[in-house]
């Protein structure tokens, strides 16, 4: 079972998309229960399919899809089976397609593949250590892995992943499917969220063919760019950054707090140091990416290649 056979070009820089889940707020949907902008492949999966074609038409060359919060446990706690619940995933994927197509047609499906704590629900992916063993997170994150390689997408992202054990598992499933995938972590500082060196959390990638980039998102654009150079220095592959507006989810609470504003111009610097995808995370939106991707391409023959 394997993908599109995805790779970083070797040259040039790649542009992620922005907040889907924030877009989808901004047109007025309610994203607060525990399904996220899962809920809405099923009830305005057209909304879906808008928000991603919002962000290719501003230079994003990547599609991620809504499957971040998709979970089968979380789907059988809003009343919804096992098959209908593999259904969604597989839209989820099929909906990227089809923006894709539409407004991008040489961009790329990257199948969102959230933390444990995502299904959680209550902002457990900035905090990791849920108590499991790497055997149990990936006992757990498979039978949804191969949901979703059944769909096909160009690659998967193994995203906002809070500790090594946790990486360790997918990264373990990614090698064993034989499927392209970059793997993120939500970092806090030069540490990920459960307090691991970044040394130790990106050497797990570091020789695994299947680990096309490693890098991080979901995270304060302050600090990208150390986390660029280590992750460069430590698995001599592409890095991959998408941070935050700088703002801070507050899990109890259900609210972002803090100050926004992503400061585009910072994406000169973390391709300079290394990064070769950049886009944004959380609370960043279509304008953010086009001015991110303006900033690029009118510097970009200033960096070395990757």
């Amino acid at each position: 079972m394997t993908t599109s056979g995805f790779t970083v070009p070797a040259d040039g820089v790649l542009i992620a998309d922005g907040g889907l889940a924030t877009e989808l707020d901004a047109r007025g949907h309610d994203l607060s229960d525990d399904l996220w902008s899962a809920r809405l492949l099923a009830e305005a999966p057209d909304e879906i399919v808008a928000v991603h074609e919002s962000f290719f038409r501003a230079g994003a060359q990547f599609a991620t899809t809504a499957s971040y919060q998709a979970s089968f446990e979380g789907f059988a706690r809003q009343g919804i089976d096992r098959a209908q619940a593999e259904r969604l995933m597989r839209s989820s994927i099929e909906l990227a397609a089809s923006a894709r197509d539409a407004a991008a047609p040489s961009g790329w499906v990257a199948a969102s593949v959230g933390p444990y704590g995502a299904m959680l629900a209550h902002g457990e992916e900035y905090v990791g250590r849920y108590g499991l063993t790497v055997a149990e997170l990936t006992d757990w994150h498979r039978p949804r892995l191969e949901v979703l390689l059944a769909a096909a997408p160009d690659v998967l992202a193994l995203e906002t992943i809070p500790d090594s054990d946790e990486a360790q598992a997918v990264v373990g499933l990614v090698h064993e499917y034989q499927a392209p995938a970059w793997l993120s972590y939500t970092i806090d500082g030069d540490r990920t969220r459960a307090g691991q060196p970044l040394d130790e959390a990106f050497a797990v990638a570091a020789g695994v063919p299947e680990i096309v980039a490693v890098g991080v998102n979901c995270c304060a654009p302050a600090d990208v760019l150390g986390a660029v150079t280590t992750a460069h220095r430590v698995t001599g592959k592409p890095v991959i950054v998408y941070p935050n507006s700088g703002e801070v989810w507050d899990g109890e609470n259900r609210v972002w707090i803090g100050n926004p504003g992503l400061d585009t111009a910072q994406a000169a610097s973390w391709v300079a140091a290394g990064a070769r995808i950049v886009g944004g995370c959380c609370r960043v939106r279509p304008a953010d990416i086009a001015a991110m991707a303006t900033t690029i391409g009118t510097t970009i023959g200033d960096f070395p290649s990757a």
